[in-house]
């Protein structure tokens, strides 16, 4: 078993957070959809969401600050990369329900499954300079294809369609290359890392197959994806992008409710989070929030379930104890390890200290309308309870 230190944590990914004088919840209210990511950005103190059409910034007392209106599908989980003060967030337009649901209140025309298309957004948060901004009018939203996303989705075999179960993207972290630790690399103080853009499939839930029982977790290269982006064209579909991604992960998780929700990458743990939605086979342990180390070398081997015998990269679920501040249950049966926690799946955002922002979603009964509360907490990594909400100001 593998103890990930606290040294060797201190010389993880840094994220531009320096928490300081932070409040203790973040209110956003009276919105048309739910919230499906958040983001804190340290440099000018305030925090992004995505309320799966409308993109917000908000200062840190829930002020409307700027947005983006009129976004063209579903906007979902997102990070922010203080390196070059972009968002990177999921952007799906497709034909299922989802879609479906979502061309009803832009009130436009439902996508077709030829013209499905999967998207990471990129938004320019530097020139978001109002309310109720078009993105089709201006730089400030570019869109690049993840094209191997579109073939999983548009697939159909002998029975079957969805390679995987694929149902389109959503989760997106910012995080290291995923390789054993070089304690050489750290001797002189901070080492110099590559960062990649993580991308998670959508997963759809089917109790009656066993090829869907993976998280499937793409790698690709930021400034590959920034130089193919395209700007906004509002009713049309590109497909710019890379032509696969740079490596493609598998993960044994057992199936889940639309796979990954939001994840995200945490330098005081080293390890990259995924937030779930609960599955529905009684085999698994169904755990809401699963993770996986950076620090680990990916093996290669038959998918369990799988439609065929090809060796495939996967990746291991983090061990108790494996890194710095980890313990989650362990599912004895299967092997799987994670945690059960009511929120996650609509924010994550990790500071860098063991401090969480998680977007917790409501919808008044009355109005009808989304709020995201995104609350303070503190990392534990124990069993009966992974978060517990972080004490006042100043802590």
């Amino acid at each position: 078993m593998k103890i990930f230190s606290a040294a060797v944590a201190a010389f993880a990914f840094s994220t531009g957070i320096q928490a300081g004088n932070l409040p203790d919840s973040v209110f956003v209210g009276g919105q048309a959809q739910h919230v499906q990511g958040i983001a804190y950005d340290s440099e000018r103190d305030c925090m992004y969401m995505s309320f799966t059409s409308r993109f917000l910034k908000v200062d840190m007392e829930g002020n409307i600050l700027a947005s983006i209106d009129r976004i063209q599908g579903h906007l979902g989980a997102m990070t922010f990369n203080p390196v070059d003060r972009k968002v990177y967030a999921s952007l799906e337009c497709k034909d299922d329900e989802i879609g479906r649901g979502i061309a009803k209140v832009l009130d436009v025309n439902t996508v077709s499954r030829a013209d499905s298309r999967f998207y990471i957004a990129i938004i320019d948060v530097d020139k978001m300079d109002g309310i109720g901004m078009d993105p089709e009018n201006n730089d400030v939203l570019r869109t690049v294809c993840v094209r191997k996303a579109v073939e999983d989705y548009a697939f159909k075999g002998e029975g079957y369609e969805h390679r995987y179960g694929c149902s389109g993207i959503d989760g997106v972290a910012i995080a290291p290359e995923i390789a054993p630790l070089k304690p050489a690399l750290y001797s002189r103080g901070v080492a110099p890392q590559k960062m990649y853009l993580y991308v998670a499939y959508g997963i759809y839930s089917d109790t009656e197959r066993s090829d869907n029982d993976y998280q499937v977790v793409q790698r690709y290269d930021l400034e590959e994806i920034a130089k193919l982006s395209r700007p906004v064209v509002f009713g049309e579909t590109h497909e710019s992008g890379p032509k696969k991604p740079g490596k493609e992960y598998f993960v044994y998780t057992g199936n889940t409710n639309y796979g990954v929700q939001n994840m995200t990458y945490d330098a005081h743990t080293g390890c990259i989070y995924m937030a779930v939605y609960k599955g529905k086979k009684p085999q698994y342990p169904n755990y809401t929030l699963l993770a996986v180390s950076v620090n680990q070398k990916p093996f290669k081997a038959a998918l369990k379930g799988g439609r065929d015998s090809a060796k495939r990269l996967q990746l291991r679920l983090v061990e108790p104890m494996e890194p710095y501040f980890i313990n989650p249950s362990v599912d004895e049966a299967t092997g799987i390890t994670g945690w059960r926690f009511k929120w996650g799946s609509c924010g994550l955002c990790p500071l860098g200290d063991g401090r969480w922002y998680i977007a917790e979603n409501a919808r008044d009964k009355e109005t009808k309308k989304e709020s995201c509360n995104a609350r303070l907490y503190r990392w534990t990594g124990t069993p009966d309870g992974p978060f517990v909400p972080a004490a006042a100001r100043n802590e």
